[in-house]
């Protein structure tokens, strides 16, 4: 029984251990005081996309509905992402940021998105020491040949990606007010020109998107490709329907726009030429072609024939063919009031206490954290001589109380109700009540202290008489026989006492020793602090606080050791009262049936 009393000791403070890493709150890094979650939906109450997608570039967009600009810098520097294992930071640029008129919009590349499931991410901020970490470079991939925001104050576009195909020329105009922060406006003569470029030969498959807005019917020319007398044309007719041209190839016309609004526009070319608008495949023909490697003009086409007129926006060119889930998530996450963006609460804030505990802990000196351990010891043993003293007494009262039922039903023979018990003191459950109360037999009153000191008395008659009979012994008991039952009653009683009052001395120890051992680790803290202030001759609130605020912690875990103790001891002590007391009441009406029965 000891032996499974110490497997149950071990397994309980193993389970202490394991559950304490899980109280604290997972946080990226201590230096940030805020964060809030960012949920990227592709399941069907999102953006209903049923394909894995990787190294998505996502836009979130934050305002003052979803994000307080006063907690985090005036321009944004401190903004962080990190991924759902709230571990690997994820690279980002930003695209604008207006902590004045509270607005930014940046440009996450998300590893990978699961298909039909919510993504998270996580936003950090609040760290006025930061530096920016933005990375618009490493926010593509590979795939990407160029991607143009718009959002340049002056001169020609400036292609976001690692390649730096920066336009040559540009005629096109500011939109202020685009789809995405700054847009291109074409007026039916404006164009951009974009370098030739080793990243932009299309060997593999070429993408082509953008969020368009055109102000009224024309035939227009959007994007051009030329070159080796091949030609690659997108653009609107007179009667605002979306074509796409490879070679001798175009797509069936059937699909109109809607002036002064914005769509989101793309074109992919491969084995096919597919057309997608607004995320859905608008028309499809097989082609046969390869896509120009020539020059690519945005706007017109390359002969400025047929001009654009209208605004563009967030316009993006691949070397592959990007699947239709990819430029649904594109098309559905890029646009303003997307669904597939869910913006979570913010976390710290006025409740830093989280982040402020672990500067605290992270301050504790190597005498507190041994003074803290010793704490945990105890707090571990109280809690485990609690918890086992509690089930003991609980399953002393009910074995009493049907020990008594029965007890007092006896009519003829006190001794009925008695049987020796095999093993004794060898068996182990005289020495462990707690093993008795959880793993011993329960079929015969084992766990009620009453009934014990019935056998003990009941053993002193076997003793005299061989018997308990009283037709068979007789009435042959003196005052003096009475008066040695009485003291071996008595004698059991005390024992008994004992046994329900084991260890519960450490308890004592836990709510009177806790206290003081918090208060020496404190002391040596606050002794450490101040020498160090000396050494340094640095005094100042900055560097005493950490100090004096983590030697406090010994107090606070002293506390936390005896407070529950004081309580579970209070509790305990009065249900062992009220046992001794039933006990006091048996010794006197056993003694007396005892007198009745076999008396003088």
């Amino acid at each position: 029984m000891r032996v499974v009393f110490s497997k149950a000791a071990f397994l309980f403070l193993s389970s202490l251990l394991l559950l304490a890493p899980g109280l604290s709150q997972a946080w990226w890094s201590d230096d940030w005081s805020y964060r809030k979650k960012i949920t990227i939906d592709t399941s069907q109450a999102g953006a209903n996309i049923g394909e894995e997608l990787s190294s998505v570039p996502v836009l979130i967009r934050l305002h003052t509905g979803n994000f307080d600009f006063l907690n985090a810098k005036d321009d944004g520097t401190d903004i962080r992402f990190v991924s759902g294992d709230d571990k690997t930071p994820l690279k980002y640029h930003i695209e604008k940021y207006d902590g004045l008129n509270e607005l930014a919009l940046i440009w996450v590349r998300v590893p990978k998105l699961a298909a039909s499931a919510a993504n998270d991410i996580w936003l950090y901020y609040g760290n006025g020491k930061a530096a920016g970490g933005g990375d618009a470079q490493g926010t593509y991939d590979v795939d990407h040949a160029a991607v143009y925001h718009f959002g340049d104050a002056a001169g020609a576009p400036q292609d976001a990606t690692a390649y730096g195909n920066h336009a040559t020329t540009s005629s096109a105009g500011g939109a202020a007010d685009a789809v995405i922060g700054g847009g291109a406006g074409f007026n039916g003569s404006a164009r951009i020109t974009l370098p030739a470029s080793p990243s932009l030969v299309f060997g593999k498959g070429f993408t082509f998107s953008a969020w368009i807005k055109f102000a009224a019917p024309r035939d227009a020319v959007i994007f051009s490709a030329q070159g080796g007398g091949a030609s690659l044309v997108i653009g609107i007719d007179q009667a605002n329907n979306v074509y796409a041209r490879l070679g001798d190839k175009e797509i069936p016309r059937g699909v109109a726009l809607s002036p002064g609004a914005w769509h989101h526009l793309a074109v992919t070319a491969g084995q096919r030429l597919i057309v997608y608008v607004d995320g859905v495949e608008a028309g499809a023909v097989d082609v046969s072609s390869p896509v120009p490697n020539g020059q690519i003009t945005l706007g017109a086409a390359g002969d400025g024939s047929k001009g654009f007129s209208g605004e563009m926006d967030e316009a993006q060119i691949s070397g592959i063919v990007r699947s239709a889930a990819w430029l649904r998530a594109a098309a559905l996450g890029e646009g303003a009031g997307s669904k597939m963006i869910v913006y979570g609460g913010e976390e710290g804030g006025g409740e830093e206490s989280a982040s402020y505990f672990n500067t605290i802990l992270q301050s504790v000196t190597l005498d507190g954290w041994v003074v803290i351990a010793i704490l945990a010891v105890m707090a571990a043993i109280s809690w485990i001589v609690m918890v086992g003293k509690a089930m003991v007494i609980s399953r002393a009262a009910r074995d009493n109380n049907k020990f008594m039922r029965s007890f007092r039903r006896l009519a003829s023979d006190p001794g009925v109700l008695d049987q020796d018990e095999e093993g004794g003191d060898e068996s182990g459950i005289e020495e462990s009540p707690f093993a008795t109360a959880l793993f011993g037999p329960h079929d015969h009153y084992q766990s009620s202290p009453i009934y014990r000191i019935y056998h003990v008395g009941m053993q002193e008659i076997k003793h005299r008489f061989g018997n308990t009979d009283p037709v068979a012994v007789g009435k042959v008991l003196s005052p003096q026989n009475l008066g040695a039952i009485r003291a071996s009653l008595d004698a059991a009683l005390v024992r008994e006492n004992q046994k329900l009052n084991k260890q519960m001395v450490l308890l004592t120890i836990a709510i009177s020793g806790g206290p003081f051992l918090g208060l020496l680790g404190t002391v040596v803290g606050v002794m450490i602090t101040f020498a160090a202030i000396a050494a340094t001759g640095d005094v100042n609130i900055n560097a005493i606080a950490p100090g004096i605020a983590a030697a406090l912690v010994a107090t606070v875990a002293g506390l936390a050791v005896a407070i529950p103790a004081l309580f579970g001891y209070n509790y305990l002590i009065s249900r062992i009262k009220n046992l001794t007391a039933d006990m006091h009441v048996f010794v006197d009406e056993f003694v007396h049936k005892v007198a009745e029965n076999y008396g003088a």
